[in-house]
């Protein structure tokens, strides 16, 4: 059965490396992870999936045909003076006779599978010695590159001839074993380990720049909304108010809210009632405050108040538009976070003036007086 030739061309070579790896896949240098283990030091199939191949050339052209056989081929003709075989696993990614660094790519149709690998050289003492072809010669050594369909098996040389192949066998005889399951397990375990210290140290380091010295509560460490406002605003207030019950919390957004359309003039407007005695029974809100799009159509045509905003940036600042948030916020599920989002508009409600209404807050809530400031 004749072989299906895969390729047959001269490629380049930089380093005397040249590579079959996924498309994607750099594994550039890597040469004694890849021959970890082996006798032969031309093929590395150490790495799963990608084979290192040494050359004689150090940079320039060489021959090279690759070719996959139904099974095994008779063993190579005397001109190929150096031969050694190893086991090569392909799992179905695009695989390809890749030059060093990406400059070229050559794809290579293996189905998935296990095969053995036979990589013949000719002319490796010519490549090493003979410098760079010139344009027009020949390249001075050829390689091929065989696969068939076999079980995984060890690695070894079925022929060596040329100082070049015994200096490489050598070297690759000398490298330590691979690693064992175990080590690989235990290498996995330390690196997660020190992943998990790293996102440790940066949430430490985050926490500290947030909240100080402080340690939040679960709770506070997930809650969103208008939190980082709060946060700006009164830190130990928004501790205080996470560490209080559910029931406070809903308190506090109920307070917050009633004081920030309280302050807006909005507490009595026909269309605000129904709302503010809904969110004191733990109701719905009724319309138009169940659609949201619906609710600052109803501040058009009304007299506005302003306020300097409470960072002192902006000098006229709408209490009407600041306050109508309120009530949406402390309708929130989480107690929490209504009490946080309902506070907050609130204190830009109050604009520069906010510290007054955090100050009432503590009032009205004893147990929130815990850190004033």
């Amino acid at each position: 059965m004749p072989a299906d030739v895969q390729l047959h061309q001269e490629v380049h070579v930089c380093y005397g490396q040249i590579y079959v790896e996924s498309r994607n896949a750099r594994l550039d240098g890597d040469l004694s992870h890849s021959f970890r283990g082996q006798v032969n030091g031309l093929c590395g199939a150490a790495i799963p999936g990608t084979l290192f191949l040494i050359t004689g050339t150090h940079t320039g052209r060489v021959g090279f045909t690759v070719e996959l056989h139904r099974r095994e081929p008779p063993p190579p003709d005397e001109s190929w003076e150096d031969a050694v075989e190893a086991s090569f696993t392909t799992d179905g990614t695009e695989l390809g006779l890749a030059e060093w660094g990406g400059e070229g790519w050559y794809p290579l149709d293996l189905p998935d599978g296990d095969y053995r690998v036979r990589y013949c050289g000719r002319g490796m003492a010519q490549g090493q010695q003979g410098g760079v072809p010139q344009d027009g010669e020949p390249p001075h050594d050829n390689y091929l590159l065989q696969f068939w369909p076999a079980p995984p098996a060890a690695d070894r040389v079925l022929r060596e001839t040329t100082a070049q192949a015994a200096y490489w066998h050598e070297h690759a005889r000398s490298l330590p074993p691979p690693p064992t399951p175990e080590e690989l397990a235990e290498k996995a375990r330390l690196e997660r380990l020190e992943q998990e210290r790293r996102q440790a140290d940066r949430r430490a380091a985050a926490d500290r720049r947030r909240w100080g010295d402080r340690v939040p509560n679960d709770r506070l460490r997930r809650v969103q909304g208008n939190v980082l406002g709060m946060e700006g605003l009164d830190l130990e207030l928004v501790f205080a108010v996470a560490e209080a019950d559910d029931r406070t919390q809903r308190a506090v957004a109920r307070w917050a809210a009633e004081k920030a359309y309280v302050t807006a003039g909005l507490s009595e407007l026909p269309w605000v009632v129904p709302a503010l005695a809904a969110l004191r029974d733990g109701r719905p809100l009724p319309p138009p405050f169940d659609d949201p799009r619906a609710l600052w159509p109803r501040l058009n045509g009304m007299p506005l108040t302003t306020v300097r905003s409470y960072d002192g940036r902006h000098e006229h600042v709408s209490q009407q538009h600041m306050a109508v948030p309120a009530l949406l916020g402390a309708m929130e599920p989480d107690s929490l976070q209504a009490a946080l989002d309902a506070l907050f508009a609130a204190a830009v409600t109050h604009g520069d003036g906010y510290r007054a209404l955090l100050a009432d807050a503590r009032k009205a809530f004893p147990q929130l007086r815990t850190g004033a400031r």
